[in-house]
């Protein structure tokens, strides 16, 4: 009996494939985020987070609850530098909330959510 079986080198498996550069927070975009994150918790707005990186996109998804989908993702699209900016936010529904080219700014759109009427 022979074996019919052809060996791929793992490389050659993949060279059709279109791959897209691996995308990150930068660590001084990632504690500003987290310093967000941070405030938005101790409010009781958001509970949970992921980090993903996907299509030449790196994505924080903040969630109230972690079996709910998102309430809010904060995206880097590297792509979009120079035309819309580098960093959006988006609703649980995708709608684009803000945008920007400092992620600082940008993430300003949350200071809204942390204040409290006080009487």
């Amino acid at each position: 009996m022979t074996d019919q079986s052809t060996i791929i080198p793992f490389h050659a498996a993949h060279k059709n494939r279109t791959t897209f550069p691996s995308i990150f927070f930068e660590r001084a975009e990632f504690d500003e985020i987290l310093n967000v994150y941070g405030k938005m918790v101790a409010s009781g707005h958001w509970k949970d987070y992921a980090i993903s990186a996907s299509k030449g996109v790196a994505i924080f998804a903040a969630f109230h609850k972690a079996s709910e989908r998102p309430v809010f993702r904060i995206t880097k699209p590297p792509a979009l530098k120079h035309k819309q900016g580098s960093f959006s936010i988006l609703s649980s529904q995708g709608q684009i909330l803000k945008r920007g080219q400092d992620l600082r700014q940008t993430l300003r759109y949350f200071d809204k959510k942390l204040i409290k009427i006080v009487k």
